[in-house]
């Protein structure tokens, strides 16, 4: 039985700006790589008609027959989704999911041929993108896969961003850093020196290089990036 209509298929840029604004660090840009759609489902029919599907669409599928074959997957580094059925052998799909809960990068999207209002609300709930019951049309999947794979690429860059922004925050001395947590927390340089008992030229100094270290180009980048990196408020005395 045929579980997936035909037709043509054209793939449209899988692109998302990022959150983030572009001035705060540098540009953190993403290789013009290919997007790996991974499907399991113990159907072998289901995975070759996927397959083809999924390639034709422009993105690279990989297709298992159980959650363990898929599990022993090397974890990839480019935006991904994973098109998951409910029933498998062994480890079902919504017990997959829940070992994939901090896999926030690669969004999953459930397929059955027999699925209820309680399974579909336990799904989403666990964070899947979208829960398709068979038959469905071919365009039906692609524009979830769509979504999906934008949303990969904008978990993976914000990823990257944060991982700039900590190596930054690293080249920092304590001094630096002292320097920092006074200056976002809104204190002058001259209320700054006399909490750390140094002159508002020296601090003047460290603040320089705090934004020359942290890449930023003004105050207010510089306290959104202390909040990105969960930096608490320096606490002065009254």
């Amino acid at each position: 039985m045929t579980m997936f209509s035909t037709g043509n298929v054209t793939p449209g840029p899988y692109t998302i700006s990022s959150p983030f604004a572009a001035r705060l660090i540098e540009a953190v840009t993403m290789p013009d790589v290919t997007s790996i759609v991974f499907v399991v489902d113990d159907d072998v029919s289901v995975r070759e008609s996927l397959e083809l599907l999924i390639s034709t669409a422009g993105w690279q599928p990989e297709t298992f027959a159980s959650a363990q074959e898929f599990l022993s997957r090397l974890r990839p580094t480019v935006p991904c989704c994973l098109v998951l059925d409910v029933t498998l052998p062994g480890l079902s799909g919504l017990e997959l999911q829940q070992q994939l809960a901090e896999r926030t990068d690669m969004p999953i999207i459930f397929i059955t041929g027999h699925g209820d209002v309680p399974m579909t609300v336990q799904a989403m709930k666990a964070g899947a993108v979208e829960f398709l019951t068979k038959p469905f049309k071919d365009d039906v999947l692609l524009d979830a896969i769509r979504g999906a794979i934008e949303r990969s690429r904008a978990t993976l860059r914000q990823d990257s961003q944060i991982r700039v922004l900590r190596d930054c925050y690293a080249s920092l001395t304590a001094r630096e850093r002292q320097v920092m947590k006074l200056v976002v927390s809104g204190l002058l340089n001259k209320q700054v020196g006399g909490e750390l008992r140094i002159s508002e030229i020296t601090v003047k100094a460290h603040r320089g290089q705090v934004m020359r270290k942290m890449k930023a180009d003004s105050l207010p980048g510089l306290v959104t990036m202390a909040a990105r990196l969960g930096l608490r408020p320096a606490r002065t005395e009254s």
